[in-house]
């Protein structure tokens, strides 16, 4: 039979929170660590495809009360650990799937690859979790100590995408995606101030645990979670504000055709079906169009020309034969430049070919992808690349607008280049659209090609530029500047998409034009207000005083 103290405690709904906070904190071992493992697969289920929202609350509220209750730095280090290790292992378990594209050969690492990727990016939640117990540590409020900790967790997410080259993936503002009007904030404040939101909103119910003091009682312990719901609203009517405003106008006299073959990674380089590759999209680019709308630029897939170019040739000129009168065809290819030494580099690049077959433009990926696009430190590991060919690829220069004839100038992005933050276009020649070509056979029909093309849609908000991707496999489309898919074509399927190509946004958003200075700004003020909060006692409090009101 429960104590008076205890039904008190336990019993009382508006004790519950509390309650569920003294049992995580009396948790100790591989009970502690299997919990929070699981709440960072909780959190994972929130990105797309899935969009379980609903699920970050628990998550994040475990999370920081997980923080909040450690005895010391390296309990709090190792929740934001476990927890990111199940956020990344779910969240990334799509890169098993490029292993298994030569089983006998690679397919032994995939697990280790998987569970190496989740260990080295659980550093980064582990990183926002100690900083945020230290700060915690200056008696702040349980407002202040959720607004602090989402600064720090977006701070982690910005340094991630810098570190060792950096690897911005799923980052937590891409949960809004499902929604037009949400993602618009990004227009202000980057994805990172979609993070921010989605960290804050989901671990305000953590708020409910504390001692409420003077009148109000239950009234005033729901408050900080009924505001956290106002600026979600707030936020959703801005947003369908901006877009009330929209326009859908098209670039004068430009039509795309967009080519999907779906040829599966595994054929893609046989040496016998290299040519009917070429063939089978030669044949789609010159289908028919309906009277009026005939395509004037035809444009392929991320290495969708399965030969090494080297200059113009009979294949270059078999190519151009995809390009319609006038106009070109934009395609994805390896080449080599350059004669004698130089000739040895290799390239993942975009040529520009005319009918004649004529490479008019070249643009040379330049943010590579390791293990996959080269090795590093290929003299003291033992691996080859996934991708054809033992040869490293080389990095090209950097970020660049081409201006083709007949095309507003736009900026070439090779596969995950596009997932880059603030790093998709030249400040000072600024394009008026986006090109993304990618490749994403390598991860099948897992939940990596829908983050890839989540991440597109983000970068055409923060740009306020048109987007335009094409994938071997899926998913190509067509975005507008504010991130609403004009068309698209499924993963796994076949097929052509003609279109126009959507015009720019009237203005550059602020975050196109301050970058990285919007992004500390808002953590600065986020930071700042969970700081200035008014203090109500040390972090390491008796947790049975909880109970208390």
């Amino acid at each position: 039979m429960a104590t008076k103290g205890e039904a008190g405690t336990a019993a009382s709904p508006k004790h519950r929170w509390t309650h569920l906070k003294i049992r995580l904190a009396g948790l100790t071992g591989w009970r502690r660590s299997a919990l929070l493992v699981g709440l960072g697969v909780a959190a994972a289920m929130a990105l797309p495809p899935v969009y379980g929202l609903p699920l970050l609350i628990p998550a994040f509220v475990g999370l920081l009360w997980a923080v909040e209750t450690s005895p010391g730095p390296g309990r709090a280090f190792s929740a934001g650990w476990w927890f990111g290790v199940g956020h990344f292992a779910a969240g990334l378990a799509w890169i098993s799937f490029a292993f298994l594209v030569d089983a006998p050969r690679y397919g032994w690492m995939a697990p280790f690859a998987v569970a190496g990727m989740a260990a080295g990016m659980a550093l980064f939640p582990a990183a926002a979790a100690i900083l945020g117990y230290l700060v915690f540590e200056r008696r702040l409020t349980a407002l202040g100590r959720v607004l602090v900790f989402g600064a720090m967790w977006m701070l982690t997410e910005w340094v991630r995408g810098w570190v060792l080259t950096g690897f911005p993936w799923n980052l937590l503002g891409t949960v809004w995606v499902f929604s037009d009007a949400m993602i618009q904030l990004a227009a202000l404040t980057g994805v990172y101030g979609l993070s921010l939101l989605a960290v804050v909103a989901a671990a305000m119910p953590a708020v409910l645990a504390e001692p409420v003091s003077g009148g109000g009682g239950e009234r005033n312990r729901w408050m900080p979670v009924l505001a956290a719901a106002g600026v979600l609203a707030l936020v959703w009517a801005g947003g369908e504000w901006r877009l009330a405003g929209a326009g859908n106008d098209t670039v004068p006299g430009v039509r795309l055709r967009l080519v999907q073959p779906n040829i599966p990674q595994n054929q893609k380089w046989k040496r016998e079906l290299r040519w009917g590759h070429v063939l089978k999209q030669l044949e789609m680019s010159n289908r028919p169009a309906p009277p009026g709308r005939s395509p004037t630029h035809v444009i392929w897939a991320e290495t969708a020309v399965p030969f090494v170019i080297s200059g113009p040739s009979q294949l270059t000129r078999a190519v151009g034969r995809a390009a319609p009168p006038g106009g070109m065809v934009i395609v994805g290819a390896p080449r080599t430049a350059g004669s004698g030494e130089a000739s040895k580099e290799l390239f993942n690049s975009v040529l520009a070919i005319d009918s004649q077959g004529r490479i008019k433009d070249v643009y040379d990926k330049h943010h590579l992808v390791p293990f996959g696009e080269y090795v590093p430190l290929r003299s003291v590991l033992p691996v080859g690349k996934l991708t054809a060919g033992r040869q490293d690829f080389s990095p090209g220069p950097g970020i660049r607008t081409l201006v083709l004839d007949g095309l507003p100038p736009f900026s070439p992005l090779i596969c995950y280049e596009v997932i880059f933050p603030g790093r998709v276009a030249e400040k000072n020649n600024p394009p008026q659209w986006l090109l993304n070509l990618t490749n994403d056979a390598w991860f099948g029909f897992s939940s990596g090609p829908y983050q890839h093309f989540a991440a597109a849609r983000l970068r055409a908000v923060e740009e306020g530029l048109p987007l335009v991707r094409v994938a071997n496999t899926g998913i190509s489309g067509v975005i507008d500047p504010y991130g609403r898919v004009v068309w698209r074509l499924g993963l796994g399927q076949e097929g052509i998409i003609d279109s126009p190509l959507p015009v720019e946004t009237a203005y550059n958003p602020p975050f196109s034009r301050l970058g990285p200075w919007m992004t500390g700004l808002i953590f600065i003020m986020a930071f700042g207000f969970g700081f200035l909060l008014t203090p109500i006692g040390p972090l390491g409090e008796d947790l049975d005083s909880l109970g208390e009101d």
